[in-house]
């Protein structure tokens, strides 16, 4: 055990040479030692933040050398030597968009310590700080000879993973988040414990992002407004979409990406019916409405620069009434998502059909997906649209109780963690005598987020007060969830077990 530890990393200097020389004489006593003097130099001037130490005092007991290099060159097979010009100095690509490993060496009298790890995870950080695309390194399998009798590199490679077999280099590795990719032959020939065979590896910077101008990159901070909407008689359309331009004027004021509106939430409008007491009419009517307000929503996105899901609204084809939620994209471009599970009231007191379709779709501020209220309660479609990459999911509801509330909200926070992604709900509040069966609501709107180290403790990001008509923002990272996707505490879309279940749309229009 070493005692008065004073660990601090930092990148090597030229005077560190000498140090560095008896670490490396000393760890790679068995393919030829140290590199010479004029080599680190040259990595030290071509890439100075990726030549890494870590010092305890002032002593060198741990390095990591690193180069720039081309991906597709280095990411298919090559050798050592590949790396290295005739005058032995490494070749550095200032344009390369990755890094490669060189060597990562621990002081003897050090290991044990996981400081291996500090050095990796000091490059991962420059890999990030510079928009790389990827780390690669070759591995050598230095155990490998005690075992070339009995198996073929490939097996013995498939034995380590599985951990039937220790490799002090290979195992570290795959221990730090690296993924064998392919066999190298005749890597580093001079490498006998190895037999000349090395591992391609490769850790992929989630973050990277391909060189273009600002304008047609991504927005990664995003900002999400809900209104938890006050049900309220209305003597006409246009009062109504007056209401629906406040809030929307509102939601723009604090700069939200999104505005989301509940289900039905113009359900006032069945109040215009002549026959109250004909619920089938009743509906009809208020869908008579659905084309303005489509029109109108889309028209209040362009004109106050934000995306607004628009509830849900009733919508006859055919003949055919079906429920359905507009998202009307800043830029005036209009999507459609339709219901697809029917309650039973839906479908016994107003004869609604379900659809047949469930995609995720690209905006200006993430991809996103649709679920109006039943619909969250099926697992099936969450997965569905996290297969597509869905950042968001926005799921516009109508409740009368607080236990059909509840269906819902519980059912939206396990889509949020089982799929990885970020959960959205909104409903609408107050009573409407007048109208039937629309005498009670309950609502809370919440985002939800999944459950782990980035977010919220109780992975609620923002909610309402429960039945006060208000609106709700809530900031959202995406990077955040490409961190949870790969390196989550769980990884729930990752270590789904596809070998022994899957899950198939069965529509052929998708």
């Amino acid at each position: 055990m070493l005692e008065d530890l004073h660990l601090k990393i930092r990148n090597l200097e030229k005077s560190d040479y000498p140090q560095l020389k008896e670490l490396m004489d000393s760890i790679y006593d068995d393919i030829g030692g140290a590199w010479p003097e004029h080599t680190i130099f040259k990595l030290m001037e071509d890439l100075p933040e990726g030549q890494i130490c870590l010092v305890d005092h002032d002593q060198i007991v741990g390095v990591a050398l690193s180069v720039q290099v081309n991906y597709l060159r280095f990411s298919n097979p090559h050798t050592y030597d590949d790396l290295i010009s005739a005058k032995e100095t490494i070749l550095n690509n200032p344009d390369g968009d990755a890094l490669y490993g060189l060597d990562v060496l621990i002081h003897k009298d050090y290991r044990g310590y996981r400081l291996g790890r500090r050095l990796y995870e000091a490059r991962k950080e420059l890999c990030r700080q510079h928009n790389l695309r990827a780390i690669l390194a070759g591995g050598r399998i230095p155990n490998y000879y005690q075992y070339a009798d009995e198996m073929t590199p490939v097996e013995y490679i498939e034995a380590v993973d599985h951990k039937r077999i220790y490799d002090p280099i290979l195992t570290f590795q795959l221990s730090n988040d690296f993924q064998v990719t392919r066999l190298l032959k005749q890597y580093l020939p001079e490498d006998e414990k190895s037999q000349g065979y090395a591992t391609l590896l490769e850790w992929r910077n989630i973050f990277f992002e391909p060189e273009g101008s600002v304008l047609e990159s991504r927005k990664t901070l995003i900002r999400i407004g809900a209104i938890q909407w006050q049900m309220r008689e209305v003597e006409s359309v246009e009062e109504m979409l007056k209401q629906v331009e406040y809030f929307i004027d509102a939601l723009s004021s604090y700069k939200s990406d999104f505005a989301l509106f509940p289900e039905f939430f113009n359900a006032p409008l069945m109040g215009l019916s002549p026959d109250q007491r004909n619920q089938t009419e009743a509906i009809r009517v208020e869908a008579s409405f659905t084309e303005l307000f489509k029109n109108e929503m889309s028209q209040m996105a362009v004109s106050y620069n934000i995306n607004v899901i628009t509830g849900s609204l009733p919508l006859v084809e055919d003949d055919q009434l079906y429920n359905v939620s507009y998202l009307c994209r800043r830029d005036g471009t209009i999507e459609v998502q339709s219901k697809i599970h029917i309650t039973p009231h839906e479908r016994r007191d107003w004869v609604i059909q379900g659809g047949n379709e469930v995609r995720v779709f690209d905006t200006d501020a993430g991809r996103v997906g649709i679920l109006i209220c039943y619909d969250v309660e099926f697992p099936e479609l969450g997965r569905i649209l996290a297969e597509q990459d869905m950042d968001i999911l926005f799921v516009p509801f109508w409740t009368d109780t607080k236990n059909g509330y509840l269906r819902v909200r519980h059912c939206a926070q396990a889509r949020a963690i089982e799929n990885e992604c970020y959960v959205v709900i909104c409903g609408s509040c107050g009573n409407l005598p007048q109208v039937e069966n629309l005498d009670v609501q309950y609502s809370q709107a919440a985002v939800f987020s999944p459950s782990d180290f980035s977010f919220p403790h109780d992975a609620v990001m923002a909610e309402t007060t429960p039945n006060t008509e208000m609106i709700m923002f809530s900031d959202l990272d995406l990077d955040k969830l490409k961190l949870v996707r790969s390196e989550g505490s769980v990884n729930n879309l990752k270590d789904r077990r596809t070998d022994l279940y899957s899950l198939a749309w069965k529509n052929k229009t998708l």
